[in-house]
């Protein structure tokens, strides 16, 4: 694993953290060319990335991942931010692809939920901040496909959205997971989603989500 944060405190706080639950951090850096560097020259099985690294601290750690995910197929990325940016998730999304993830650090705090999130990207699943689906339910909502899903169906692919699997959007909204998969069936044919892999229509129905909620 490989941790990117310029600050030391909290570098140092998510490599005892993550250390703790099993993971072996092998780079810790704190700025975006060492993290080029790290991604590329020996590919970790995920990274946890802020979006904020020296020398510009803009959008350093963001670009590096994209990058590095450009170059070694399905890299595992965990990118923590301080505000809720839909640009980074849409950007993190836009290949198609699983493996990435996009979380406010305040969600570091839940140590369960963070870890738990950390596991799913690392296994190639999504996992987005519930804070970031919420600005964009929040937000003023664009005439596409999503018009055509019903109130329940949208709620499924809000947990779809945050990385959830059928069995715990099931537990979540109180309904049996065969419920669900009736939903997210209906999802990926409203949103014209051809059979393939499951894991990727549910990348492509997120995709298709941010893409239908904007400012």
């Amino acid at each position: 694993m490989v941790v990117a944060e310029d600050l030391a405190l909290l570098r140092d706080g998510l490599i005892r953290l993550l250390g703790a639950h099993g993971f072996d951090v092998v780079a810790a850096v704190d700025n975006g060319p060492d993290l080029v560097r790290a991604l590329l020259e020996d590919p970790p099985d995920v990274a946890v990335v802020d979006v904020r690294l020296p020398p510009t601290h803009t959008d350093e750690g963001i670009r590096a991942a994209l990058r590095a995910r450009e170059e070694v197929d399905g890299l595992p990325v965990l990118v923590l931010s301080q505000y809720v940016e839909r640009l980074y998730a849409r950007e993190l999304l836009a290949d198609g692809r699983g493996g990435i993830g996009y979380l406010l650090k305040d969600r570091v705090s839940d140590v369960g939920d963070f870890i738990e999130a950390v596991r799913r990207v690392a296994g190639g699943g999504t996992a987005l901040d519930p804070m970031v689906v919420a600005k964009l339910m929040d937000s003023r909502r664009r005439a596409l496909p999503l018009d055509r899903l019903t109130p329940r169906e949208r709620e499924v692919l809000g947990h779809m959205a945050q990385g959830r699997s059928n069995a715990a959007i099931a537990s979540a909204m109180v309904v049996t997971e065969k419920a669900v998969g009736k939903h997210t069936n209906n999802i990926f044919a409203k949103l014209g989603l051809q059979p393939s892999d499951d894991d990727n229509r549910r990348v492509l129905a997120v995709l298709a989500y941010l893409d239908g909620w904007g400012a």
